[in-house]
């Protein structure tokens, strides 16, 4: 069996973008019962909780999704695991960028906004160093992927 970032990034590809959705779903709430325990990781990368309004339902959406840490602010990757459709939280940031973010067991209110030049440049290679299936992910895809610094408001 793969090991590290590769497994996830394979099963990624067996599973395509509805069978990521289901488990995104099962994570959720094992997520909260632990405090993070339990689905807080892929590898050594760390996951949170986050929750947009849906752009077309206006209804609160929470997907887990891996970040990295950069002072106050969070950053996430709408990399959708490489696949042609950027996740439908990113579609969501886009729309509306205030959300919230869960880590563990604390929960904060965020605005997102798009990284882009050298800024966008220096966190993706942060996040590659974190968890490098980001790389294949974007090998994989034709389209740009997002990259939204989630700062404190």
């Amino acid at each position: 069996m793969p090991s590290g970032d590769k497994f996830y990034s394979r099963m990624s590809q067996m599973m395509g973008a509805t069978g990521l959705r289901w488990v995104g779903k099962l994570n959720i709430p094992l997520y909260r019962f632990s405090g993070g325990r339990i689905g807080g990781k892929i590898n050594e990368a760390p996951v949170l909780l986050l929750t947009t309004t849906g752009r077309k339902s206006g209804q609160a959406r929470t997907a887990p999704v891996v970040y990295l840490a950069d002072g106050a602010n969070v950053v996430v990757i709408g990399s959708n695991a490489g696949h042609n459709r950027s996740p439908a939280w990113s579609l969501n940031l886009k729309s509306n960028p205030d959300a919230e973010v869960e880590v563990g067991r604390e929960r904060r209110p965020v605005r997102a906004r798009v990284a882009e030049g050298d800024e966008r440049a220096d966190l993706w290679r942060k996040h590659v160093e974190q968890f490098s299936g980001f790389e294949e992910y974007e090998a994989r895809t034709d389209r740009d992927i997002a990259l939204f610094v989630l700062e404190p408001r």
